[in-house]
């Protein structure tokens, strides 16, 4: 079991700053809490998985995290690590209670970088300026656990986000704005820039109306959704012909099965718990010295 092999390493907790929820993994278990239920939480709210409160080693996420490139020890970090809280998606401040109740805890902690401009990935991706947030990094973490150092992991969930990691690097990913839509979120089209000029929503708003369930009837929302995602997928394995493939998510169940009809592959499925697993992981390496995490620099 997961849990048992972590167990031996101490307690390490791994926080996914998701769409709907709050995820929080040890190696005792998983909880969540939807996100404005979390506006409210402190830490005597993981007492389900250390009920005297003590962690060795915390990993956290917070919204793109666009303001640092390097895995960085929470108390060295400004602004809670991005550059700002305007711009693509929901803001509703459970994740900013979240964060902060951590850092004030003094439990050693670090923040996880979002992939943009500033990364160590390859520079053709840097055509956009945001390939992904900083949960994504603990499922490609997970990822490589099962299937090895190079491999494409499709997250699709409210959002559809891509990485492709080679040789333990992550070389580059597609963000939800940019390519496949998610249930929610997508790409910005020609109606979706017309209502923008028309004023009749704004660029954000139009960005969360752009999943397939604002845009296509039920019966046609699933078979959209694996196609683009495999599309994606295909797209990242132009630079690693044959890598494995892995999808996550909470849809990643109900695609899978045609995003492997679509590729002729076969398709590793974790579930939604498989962000914050990783960012366990991530503390848990950190914390016993480990200065590279998927290519990217420690900083304590």
């Amino acid at each position: 079991m997961w849990g048992e092999r972590l167990y031996r390493f101490g307690m390490y907790l791994g926080i996914d700053h998701g769409t709907t929820a709050m995820r929080f993994a040890a190696p005792s278990g998983e909880m969540k809490i939807p996100r404005r239920d979390a506006t409210a939480f402190t830490m005597d709210d993981l007492s389900p998985l250390s009920p005297d409160g003590v962690f060795d080693g915390i990993a956290v996420c917070y919204s793109m995290g666009d303001a640092i490139s390097a895995i960085t020890d929470i108390r060295k970090v400004q602004n809670r690590g991005v550059i700002t809280r305007e711009g693509a998606g929901e803001h509703i401040g459970g994740g900013t209670r979240v964060y902060d109740a951590v850092r004030e805890s003094g439990i050693p902690a670090v923040v996880i970088p979002g992939i943009h401009r500033g990364s160590p990935t390859d520079p053709r991706f840097k055509a956009y300026s945001h390939q992904t947030s900083p949960e994504k990094l603990g499922i490609a973490y997970e990822v490589q656990q099962s299937l090895g150092d190079t491999f494409v992991v499709a997250d699709v969930s409210s959002n559809t986000v891509s990485l492709l990691v080679k040789g333990g690097v992550i070389i580059g990913a597609f963000d939800a704005c940019v390519f496949a839509p998610g249930t929610t979120h997508g790409a910005l089209d020609v109606d979706a820039i017309r209502r923008i000029d028309r004023g009749e929503e704004t660029a954000n708003q139009a960005f969360l109306h752009a999943g397939v369930r604002h845009t296509l009837p039920p019966d046609q929302q699933g078979p959209a959704l694996a196609l683009w995602t495999a599309m994606e997928i295909a797209a990242l394995r132009i630079l690693v012909p044959g890598a494995p493939i892995a999808l996550a998510g909470s849809h990643a169940p109900f695609v899978a099965g045609e995003v492997e009809a679509i590729l002729g592959d076969a398709i590793s499925v974790f579930d939604e718990w498989a962000a914050a697993r990783g960012l366990s992981r991530i503390a848990r390496d950190v914390f016993a010295g480990t200065r590279t995490i998927l290519g990217l620099a420690v900083d304590l």
